[in-house]
């Protein structure tokens, strides 16, 4: 029988799984992920890590892996217009940096990350069975009993899903979500640009709503690109001249000529909130947990907090020679988790409702309120400390840079 289950082999999935099994390598873990061997090599995407992230995947022994493909975030501007303004002032600015030489953020491609993370899976000995899913699963005092698509059967302490937002195991273990449709999508893309960004990020909200510039290595950035639906539907599958034309608009032309890299796909956006992120031997971490509007950056970042708790929850109670799927010791886990999680939630709701707008009074109040925050550095840097994780008073011991 094994101790730990996760069902889902992205990166919140296997970061579950190395920091369970680093620190008590004698509990038996496995991962199991629906989509073949080899997909993981095709995402184009990039995820920003946080400070406090990165501090993690050091532990892991990991980072310096994944830090020569990772660009610093040096600096980052926020500027508010329409797409037709010949201008766009900056009202807010950034400095990339929570410490000396230490930025608050690094851009990284997923393939990169999950890489890195696959290779720490194998040196501490995790299985990871792929192109295999979920069908059901069944819960005895003593364990969970999972069934998978090709008829197998899987018997283990905790199971977690690490399945997406739309968790089907959450759905079977019956735990509802409060969830709405903002009637946006994410367009995302990489391009490539003349001149080099310097670290740049930039957060430009336009009343569709916030156009994401994300420094990547090679005078390439990392594009998430919000839209209403139906014009990001219609851009997604414009030819290649109509879709650069609407780039370069939003885009602009500092960094000199531009062009689009690989596939462009457009992502539904929404805010999903789980009402539980527990049941008996059953937990829930990531995109499972919680999606949130992209607008802070902070979706991989809350995953990778949800890991950290998770870890030090379980390991902790093994230590003690506790039940780690007991639900006693498992609430300690959304108890630590969900306020966090609600909180963020409604800062990204309520950010993307002020800002996704052309409204001229609400222009002006939330523009007043960016500079004047500007004019404050004590403020910016309590902010970029949120931003980077490291202000937090609750943080696990991972998120601090600590083995459990």
């Amino acid at each position: 029988m094994l101790d730990m289950l996760v069902v889902g082999g992205g990166y919140v999935g296997l970061a579950a799984a190395v920091a369970v099994k680093q620190a008590a390598p004698h509990l038996q873990v496995m991962v199991v992920e629906a989509a073949p061997v080899t997909a993981w090599k095709k995402d184009t995407r990039a995820s920003a890590i946080i400070a406090a992230a990165s501090k993690m995947l050091e532990v892991f022994g990991v980072w310096d892996e994944i830090k020569p493909e990772a660009e610093p975030i040096t600096r980052m501007i926020v500027t508010d217009s329409r797409t037709s303004d010949p201008v766009r002032p900056v009202f807010l600015t950034f400095d990339g940096e929570v410490a000396e030489g230490q930025p608050f953020a690094h851009m990284v491609p997923n393939v990169a990350m999950v890489g890195a993370l696959r290779g720490a899976c194998k040196r501490l000995g995790i299985t990871i069975r792929h192109g295999v899913s979920a069908t059901d699963f069944k819960t005895e005092d003593a364990s969970v009993t999972l069934t998978l698509s090709d008829g197998s059967v899987l018997e283990t302490r905790l199971l977690v899903a690490c399945d997406g937002v739309r968790s089907k195991l959450r759905d079977m273990a019956g735990i509802k979500t409060v969830n709405w449709d903002y009637g946006q999508s994410g367009i995302v893309v990489t391009v490539e640009h003349e001149r080099p960004h310097e670290g740049c990020a930039e957060e430009h909200f336009l009343p569709s709503g916030p156009f994401a510039i994300l420094p990547l290595k090679n005078n390439r950035s990392s594009l998430v690109w919000t839209e209403r639906t139906p014009d990001a539907d219609r851009l997604v599958a414009a030819d290649e001249l109509v879709f650069e034309e609407e780039l370069e608009r939003r885009f602009g032309h500092k960094l000199g000529a531009l062009r689009a890299l690989g596939d462009r796909r457009a992502f539904p956006l929404g805010l999903t909130l789980a009402r539980a992120f527990v049941a008996p031997r059953f937990a829930l971490a990531g995109d499972a947990a919680h999606g949130i509007h992209p607008i802070s950056g902070q979706g991989l970042n809350l995953g990778f907090k949800d890991v950290a708790a998770l870890a030090e929850t379980i390991v902790e109670a093994d230590r003690l020679g506790l039940d780690i799927g007991s639900i006693n010791i498992l609430e300690r886990y959304q108890t630590w988790r969900r306020f966090d999680t609600f909180r963020m939630g409604v800062t990204t709701d309520v950010l993307n409702r002020l800002f996704s707008n052309d409204i001229a009074p609400v222009r002006v109040a939330r523009d007043f309120g960016l500079g004047l925050v500007d004019r404050l550095p004590k403020l910016k840097s309590f902010f970029i400390g949120q931003a980077a994780g490291t202000a937090a008073r609750d943080n696990p011991r991972l998120l601090a840079g600590e083995a459990i």
